[in-house]
């Protein structure tokens, strides 16, 4: 799928933990986390030529009504995330096509591009999963005791994602991320896919405030977006998250 300029689509571990995290591991239904190794949760899912695939959404396009519609869903999956994994393997093999020929301003021009759609490919399969029709609520367990002891109630902590992630200047996202260096969790924004992180960053909570995440039912109304997107964290994957980046 092309993309244009800003990356919209157009019709027509260890070490990868700490730089670039992704999600997508086996199915999940209702939210219900899989049985399986912590590492499957930042496993890329890639074909049988070493490519990287769109990963399957772990619920139907509708499973998210009223908050998020179907339609949203569909296209924000099949066109958008489709176009970053398209643009994501097409910038790989062009870096390593000037690799073999020496061609330096190709390799620059192909980072940038990697940079960008590697990240958009990494937030979008984090993203599908940190939600669940079964979600909303609060954070419990570890997860709530690490967001207390960093922002004092988890009503402070919501304030703060949701100014962060509505304060986004163009497209981006919000992120609640862990630093293994830090051993802390931080509100961060990110402008496109791949500005204004901090480096070693595992992201856990990422929210897409593209406006192609929410055009069709809030059209520009992004704070109503980002309040119903609430009503939908599925706090066990995101929990799990954590306590993967903590062993990592």
């Amino acid at each position: 799928m092309a993309t244009n300029h800003e990356g919209k689509a157009m019709p027509n571990r260890r070490q990868f933990l700490k730089t670039a995290p992704a999600a997508v591991g086996a199915a999940m239904v209702g939210g219900a986390l899989p049985e399986a190794p912590a590492e499957d949760l930042f496993a890329l899912p890639k074909d049988s030529e070493g490519n990287y695939t769109l990963p399957p959404l772990p619920y139907p396009y509708d499973a998210l009504e009223p908050h998020i519609d179907a339609e949203t869903m569909r296209l924000h999956h099949d066109l958008h995330h489709a176009g970053y994994v398209k643009g994501f393997n097409e910038a790989l093999a062009a870096l390593k096509r000037c690799l073999e020929t020496g061609d330096q301003a190709g390799a620059a021009y192909a980072a940038q591009k990697a940079a960008f759609h590697g990240s958009g490919h990494v937030l979008h399969s984090i993203f599908w999963t940190n939600m669940s029709p079964r979600g909303g609520g609060e954070p419990r367990g570890s997860l709530a005791k690490r967001i207390a002891a960093e922002f004092n109630s988890f009503e402070a902590f919501k304030s703060q994602f949701l100014s962060v992630a509505n304060a986004v200047e163009g497209s981006g996202w919000g992120v609640l991320a862990y630093h293994p260096a830090l051993k802390r969790i931080l509100i961060l924004q990110a402008e496109k896919h791949q500005n204004l992180t901090v480096w070693g960053v595992v992201p856990l909570l990422v929210v897409d405030v593209w406006e192609h995440a929410y055009y069709l039912r809030y059209q520009n109304r992004r704070g109503d977006y980002l309040k119903a997107f609430f009503n939908v964290i599925n706090w066990e994957n995101v929990a799990a998250r954590l306590e993967a980046a903590e062993k990592a």
